[in-house]
């Protein structure tokens, strides 16, 4: 004779198993790991920085002779 099986459960199973499988070919595909976006998110502050020091000075801009009268 065959095993009884609820079909409530099994149905429930086999759609966790399909998000599961659907959520590691997301991770696969699109995700990155805690040490890549700590390393990403470093170099974008570095480069930031970077920038920000090449930033020309707003007070110079308001009458202080250097240009344009």
């Amino acid at each position: 004779m065959a095993e009884v099986v609820n079909l409530r459960q099994a149905k429930k199973q086999a759609a966790r198993k399909a998000a599961r499988a659907a959520g590691d070919a997301n991770s696969a595909k699109f995700g990155r790991t805690k040490a890549e976006r700590d390393l990403q998110a470093a170099r974008t502050e570095q480069e930031r920085a970077r920038l920000d020091q090449h930033r020309r000075d707003q007070n110079r801009r308001e009458g202080d002779g250097g240009g344009g009268d």
